[in-house]
């Protein structure tokens, strides 16, 4: 199976507050993470994830002092 070229990352909203779960669009680059998978990013770089073909997300820290949390869904996207 071909991985998607592009999913939507839901990730929680802030604990103990009403927000809305924040939506992120990520595409596949070039990369392969730590897994072996595909890693995919949103425009700004800044959101990186390895996504296997089960559709697992591991999420990459783009820069120092990062901790990402983890995605709630990912749905691939045609």
């Amino acid at each position: 199976m071909n991985p998607a070229n592009r999913y939507m990352l839901t990730f929680p909203g802030t604990p103990g507050t009403q927000a809305p779960q924040d939506v992120v669009v990520v595409t596949r680059t070039s990369a392969t993470g730590p897994g072996g998978h595909p890693v995919y990013e949103d425009a700004s770089g800044i959101v990186r994830a390895e996504i296997s073909d089960a559709g697992e997300v591991r999420m990459l820290a783009s820069g120092g002092h990062q901790s990402p949390h983890l995605p709630v869904h990912a749905e691939p996207l045609p």
